[in-house]
C-alpha cells in the first residue's frame, strides 16, 4: 500500500510567498506612481518641506554643539611723565598685536593652566583707534577657564610692558579684570533652528520658482493641429 503524500509546513509557506518576478513588478509599479503622487502635492509643498527640514537640521546642530563662553579683560597704556601722551596710543596698538605672540602666551600658560596651543586658538585681542586700550577676549566651553585665560594673558602682557617701560616710557595697567560669564556667547538651539528654517525656506522657495507649472503641456500628448480651411472660407475672408 502506498502512503498518502503530505506537504510539509515549510513547503506550504514557500508556496504562499510571491515569486521574485512578482515582487519586482510591484516595486516597478510603485516607482512609476511616485511622479504622479509628487505632481498631486500642493504647490507650496517644497516651501513647507524646506522650512521643516531646515528647522530640524538647525535644532539638531544647536543640540549637538557645545555652548561656548566668552570673557574679556582690558588693559590701558599709560604714558610716563616725560613722554608724549600720543605715544601711548601707538604702543597700545603694538601691544595688541604682541599679546597673541608666543613670548606672551608662553608666560600666560602658567597662570591659565592650559597649553599654549589652547591659548593661540582661544584668545583674541582688539584695540581702539581713539583710546590707548587693549581688550583681551578668551573663549572656552568652561566659563571659569575663559576668564582665567583672559586674565592670564593680560597679566603676562603687563609684565612684558613693564620690562621695557624704561625704553618705551609707556606702561600697561590693568583696566578691568575678566569676570566669569553667566550665559553662553554661542547661538542657542532656538536661534540655530530659526536660522536653519530660514535657509530651508529660501531653498524651498527657489525650488518652487523653478518647478514646472501644472498647466504645461505634458509629454506624450499630441498638440491639436487645426484642419485646413476650405476655399469658400478663404474667399469669404478676402
Amino acid at each position: 500500500m502506498t502512503e498518502p503524500l503530505t506537504q510539509s509546513p515549510a513547503a506550504r509557506a514557500t508556496d504562499d510567498e510571491p515569486a521574485p518576478p512578482a515582487r519586482r513588478q510591484r516595486v516597478r509599479a510603485a516607482l512609476r506612481r511616485v511622479p504622479h503622487r509628487l505632481r498631486s502635492l500642493p504647490p507650496w509643498s517644497p516651501l513647507a518641506a524646506g522650512v521643516l527640514a531646515g528647522g530640524l537640521l538647525g535644532a539638531g546642530y544647536g543640540l549637538v554643539t557645545t555652548p561656548q563662553y566668552t570673557a574679556t579683560g582690558y588693559v590701558v597704556a599709560v604714558p610716563a611723565d616725560a613722554s608724549d601722551p600720543a605715544a601711548a596710543l601707538g604702543f597700545a596698538q603694538a601691544y595688541g598685536r604682541v599679546a597673541t605672540q608666543l613670548a606672551v602666551l608662553g608666560d600666560a600658560q602658567m597662570w591659565a593652566h592650559v597649553p599654549v596651543a589652547t591659548l593661540e586658538r582661544s584668545v583674541r585681542t582688539a584695540t581702539s583707534p581713539d583710546a590707548p586700550m587693549v581688550s583681551v577676549t578668551a573663549t572656552s566651553a568652561d566659563p571659569e577657564e575663559a576668564a582665567d585665560m583672559a586674565n592670564a594673558v593680560t597679566r603676562a602682557l603687563t609684565r612684558h610692558a613693564a620690562a621695557s617701560a624704561d625704553d618705551t616710557h609707556v606702561e600697561l595697567r590693568q583696566f578691568a579684570r575678566a569676570t566669569e560669564p553667566t550665559e553662553p556667547s554661542s547661538a542657542s538651539t532656538a536661534v540655530t533652528a530659526l536660522v536653519g528654517a530660514s535657509a530651508g525656506g529660501l531653498l524651498g522657495g527657489l525650488a518652487l520658482l523653478v518647478r514646472p507649472r501644472r498647466g504645461a503641456r505634458e509629454p506624450g500628448r499630441a498638440a491639436a493641429v487645426p484642419g485646413p480651411a476650405s476655399a469658400a472660407d478663404v474667399r469669404g475672408q478676402l
